[in-house]
């Protein structure tokens, strides 16, 4: 893939203007809050005896309106005391799939916590286990367009409250220091961590990596790439409902939840990728509220990004901004 984007100096100073809704507050506080007083409970069961060095548990929480989420929970086996948490979600089409896939902060010496993504997990990896048993009207094959008619009923009104309450459900834990959560994913997953950051309080780090759903008003259509080409085959069909369609999407863009988010934070970004182009990626991070925030910057990956570097990378900023706790 040749270079598309703007020049990395360019980047570095892409603070675009991003469409912000009047009550985008008040929409998140209200839809928080609601999924809240529904309730639920966090359930917590030993999932498997095949694991030596960790602790693995299958864990359903409350999400969006009560509805039930599924996630693993992955302990290192010798622990003393609650430890630092890192909630992460999944990339798009992916599920939590299988625990084996997800060792990697256990044995760093942290409490994983792995969302699964409501409706998918049937396109890539091992599966998911969470329906959305709400409905939509016309939608394009996927998840972009599913209710983009308004922001309420727009599918990633349902997927960020549960990042949210995936939150909640950690800081519950007895084995989890409440005040020691970080929040992180790749590409949807990353996008799905820059709302989190926005939308709850107190995070210790963020770390998103080639982060999706950023900046909609210059990905769709700049890009022909899927998942933001589903909303141009959308709006292909459906003429003359673009301000609409824009309207729904600046609820969710992640410009608006990275100028709320005040956690330390790692992203990273690939300078060739087609899918999450970087100038998106940058509009986010350079928007982004809190004052340390660092890039990963690869100069010749497209979305597959700094992959294992990267993880590397970020248990190493997770490590600094804990102090060396962890």
């Amino acid at each position: 893939m040749p270079r598309f984007d703007l020049s990395l100096a360019e980047l570095q100073d892409y603070r675009p203007e991003v469409s912000e809704p009047s009550d985008f507050d008040d929409f998140w506080s209200a839809t928080i809050a609601g999924s809240r007083e529904a309730g639920g409970e966090v359930t917590v069961s030993a999932a498997s005896e095949l694991y030596a060095t960790v602790d693995v548990h299958d864990v359903t929480f409350p999400g969006y309106g009560g509805d039930p989420v599924k996630a693993w929970l992955i302990l290192p086996a010798h622990r003393e005391g609650p430890l630092p948490a890192v909630v992460e979600f999944v990339g798009y089409g992916g599920g939590r799939g299988l625990p084996t896939e997800r060792l990697a902060w256990a044995t760093a010496g942290y409490a994983s916590f792995v969302m699964d993504t409501r409706g998918q997990g049937s396109v890539w990896g091992s599966g998911g286990e969470t329906p959305d048993p709400h409905g939509s009207g016309p939608a394009v094959p996927g998840f972009m367009t599913r209710g983009i008619e308004s922001p309420e009923t727009y599918y990633y009104r349902r997927v960020f409250t549960d990042a949210v309450r995936a939150v909640d459900a950690v800081r519950s834990l007895p084995e989890v220091d409440a005040s020691r959560v970080a929040v992180t994913g790749g590409s949807q997953g990353g996008g799905i961590a820059i709302a989190a950051a926005g939308l709850s309080e107190g995070l210790v780090a963020a770390m998103p990596d080639v982060p999706f759903l950023c900046h909609f008003e210059r990905a769709i259509g700049f890009t022909g790439s899927d998942p933001y080409q589903e909303v141009v085959r959308w709006l292909a069909v459906h003429r003359g409902a673009e301000a609409r369609a824009f309207e729904t999407l600046s609820y969710f863009d992640g410009v608006n939840f990275a100028r709320r988010a005040d956690a330390p934070t790692l992203f990273s970004v690939g300078l060739l990728d087609p899918v999450c182009p970087p100038s998106t990626v940058y509009a986010a991070f350079n928007a982004y509220r809190g004052e340390h925030k660092e890039m990963s910057v690869f100069p010749f990956n497209e979305h597959e990004g700094g992959q294992g570097y990267q993880w590397e990378a970020q248990a190493a900023f997770l490590r600094r901004v804990l102090g060396g706790s962890a």
